[in-house]
């Protein structure tokens, strides 16, 4: 893990970039046709939602302290931090990921796969940035945060950032009590 300000940035910036490189390529290979260039996107969108869930739940949560867990505890100490993967391993996991899907998909195809997981993690990224340092005046989006807070306060739920699918899916939403639920009530 790093701590610095630089790799964060550094880190986002790769990771918007390699979503772009990989989304780029699968277009100029010229061979995407639209219905299944939609299907392909959308499988994507799902593939990294539980990509994003299962890290953070299992890699980040999980029972064995390692250096995941413990960079990831360094942010539930210190939310505002700069703690986050050395800026160069997601693209070379993505990079990796790509080849994985070329190994059952046609080129184009598995690029953009690995193009649209990219870029949810791009997202992730961003979006996670902004829950800690930004304040929403949306409604919606203040709800958003606070799915995320309650993460915070509540380490064994809410382990989905951009969205809340697999925590519903999986039991691991976090349900606040209803007043007067509690003891002695």
């Amino acid at each position: 893990m790093s701590t610095t300000r630089l790799n964060l940035r550094l880190g986002l910036t790769a990771d918007s970039l390699t979503a772009a490189v990989l989304i780029g390529a699968a277009i100029a290979d010229g061979g995407l046709r639209w219905p299944w260039a939609l299907v392909t996107v959308l499988l994507g969108l799902w593939v990294f939602s539980f990509i994003e869930y299962a890290a953070h739940r299992w890699l980040f949560h999980g029972r064995h302290t390692g250096l995941f867990a413990r960079g990831h505890g360094h942010h539930h100490l210190n939310p505002l931090g700069y703690d986050a993967l050395p800026f160069f391993l997601p693209p070379l996991f993505m990079g990796a990921l790509a080849g994985v899907f070329s190994l059952v998909l046609a080129t184009d195809y598995a690029l953009l796969l690995a193009g649209v997981v990219a870029a949810g993690y791009a997202a992730y990224g961003i979006s996670h940035v902004l829950i800690h340092v930004h304040r929403f005046k949306s409604p919606r989006m203040q709800r958003w945060v606070a799915f995320h807070e309650a993460h915070h306060r509540h380490a064994n739920k809410n382990f989905g950032v951009t969205t809340g699918l697999w925590d519903v899916v999986l039991g691991t939403r976090h349900r606040p009590r209803p007043e007067g639920s509690g003891p002695g009530h």
